[in-house]
């Protein structure tokens, strides 16, 4: 088939219904105003969290000035390539981190480690330590400055300076851990003492109800969102668990793991309270909730309030790695039960580098996928543009959109698969309890 009549048959195939549904609105940060109208017992809390937030960014920010001498010019910023696994590798033998390659690696994660305690994010970890007065993070050049733009960042030079976005600090974290396990003695108390500052940082950044922004310290909009995009919220609550409970962290302070083991448990109590609701049965979770009143809010612009099928994946197997009571149970049932009323079938997210750009098709025999987003009220999915529209058509959004996100996404699949055994083993459970 050529391209032209490729082209006319995917255009047959889109629903002549397709249309804009409504226009995606910014999220709101966490202020001091907001938090003032909160209940009276709650706002203590907040207030003394974002205080630490304000102090520690003139902390982070003064430390790069300090760094450099009266008039000197700063070190060109570190090169803006992926990290995480590729660089910073989970699955070697221990002698590989024993070894002078992690070792260099090693030596520059703790170099790039902020004041604060955590890391940015796309750098590469596999070049020279950083420089004083060199930035920690690389995102300036390559930030739209445009104020309509949702993610655009109030200081594009200074964005990003320690998140958990992109595995960023949690996978940092877990490579010290493996190159501190394999160096034990002086020679590894730099990496020990690093991952310790780290603890403490994804302790300080958890919120008060249990959730963790994206950024932290603070940067405003969507990134004070409680974060369950890329796993953030989940990748940094099992952290701290293997912080409370695994034996390679025996030397985090007997003080920190026990406060990690209580993060966690706080972790668990506002993923629950953040699941999404239809019909009043718990349904699955945001990309993103409102700090102060967990609800779905926006992030950037073509990333709409939804119900996300990816996230709810990464949730549902975090929860179902827990200790199972009655609420967790209930809460995996349901979203299980909402991620399988929401698969399609005999339809193929396909194209991807034909001039037609990415789309969906009738295609038998194809699926389950799932829809990226589903809408919050309807139940049914939903396409954000960079002009902020929200289409009910996939293939009604511009080229750069469908090409540049993956608007369908399968790993759902991974949930229901491991669903099956955990309900055995959680019946288990129940019926224990029930007896006793």
């Amino acid at each position: 088939m050529t391209h032209k009549a490729l082209f006319l048959t995917l255009l047959l195939a889109s629903p002549a219904s397709a249309r804009v549904i409504g226009k995606n609105t910014p999220a709101e940060p966490v202020t001091a105003g907001r938090i003032a109208q909160l209940p009276a017992t709650k706002q203590g809390a907040w207030k003394t969290y974002l205080q630490r937030s304000e102090a520690q960014m003139k902390a982070d920010r003064a430390s790069l000035v300090a760094e450099l001498k009266p008039g000197q010019t700063p070190p060109p910023p570190p090169l803006a390539v992926g990290g995480g696994e590729g660089q910073m590798p989970l699955d070697r033998d221990a002698a590989w981190y024993a070894g002078p390659e992690a070792r260099a690696v090693a030596d520059t994660i703790v170099s790039f480690q902020t004041p604060a305690g955590g890391w940015s994010k796309n750098q590469s970890r596999a070049v020279a330590p950083r420089l004083p007065g060199q930035r920690y993070a690389n995102d300036a050049e390559t930030m739209n400055p445009d104020r309509s733009n949702f993610d655009a960042p109030n200081d594009r030079f200074w964005t990003f300076v320690g998140t958990l976005d992109n595995d960023a600090t949690t996978q940092e974290i877990k490579f010290l851990t493996r190159v501190a396990t394999a160096t034990p003695g002086a020679a590894g108390a730099k990496y020990r003492a690093s991952i310790v500052k780290g603890v403490r940082y994804l302790l300080a950044a958890q919120y008060p109800n249990g959730g963790w922004p994206q950024i932290y310290p603070l940067e405003g909009g969507f990134h004070d969102g409680i974060t369950f995009n890329d796993n953030a919220v989940a990748q940094a609550a099992m952290l701290l668990q293997a912080v409370a409970t695994d034996p390679a962290y025996r030397f985090v302070p007997a003080a920190l793991r026990s406060a990690s083991a209580s993060a966690v448990r706080r972790a668990v109590d506002v993923i629950l309270a953040a699941q999404a609701k239809v019909s009043g049965r718990g349904a699955g979770w945001p990309q993103q909730v409102d700090a102060l009143t967990l609800a779905p809010i926006s992030a950037r612009n073509y990333e709409p309030r939804s119900i996300a099928s990816g996230e709810t994946t990464d949730i549902l197997l975090f929860l179902m790695q827990q200790p199972k009571t009655p609420a967790i149970v209930r809460a995996v049932d349901d979203g299980i039960a909402w991620l399988k009323g929401r698969a399609i079938y005999d339809q193929a997210w396909t194209g991807k580098g034909t001039p037609e750009g990415r789309r969906i098709v009738p295609q038998k025999g194809a699926g389950p996928i799932w829809s990226r987003n589903y809408d919050l009220v309807t139940g049914q999915p939903i396409f954000g543009d960079k002009d902020q529209s929200i289409h009910d058509d996939v293939n009604d959004i511009s080229i750069g959109r469908r090409n540049g996100y993956n608007w369908y996404v399968t790993q759902p699949q991974d949930a229901i698969a491991a669903y099956e055994a955990w309900r055995v083993r959680a019946q288990t459970v129940t019926h224990r309890q029930s007896a006793s």
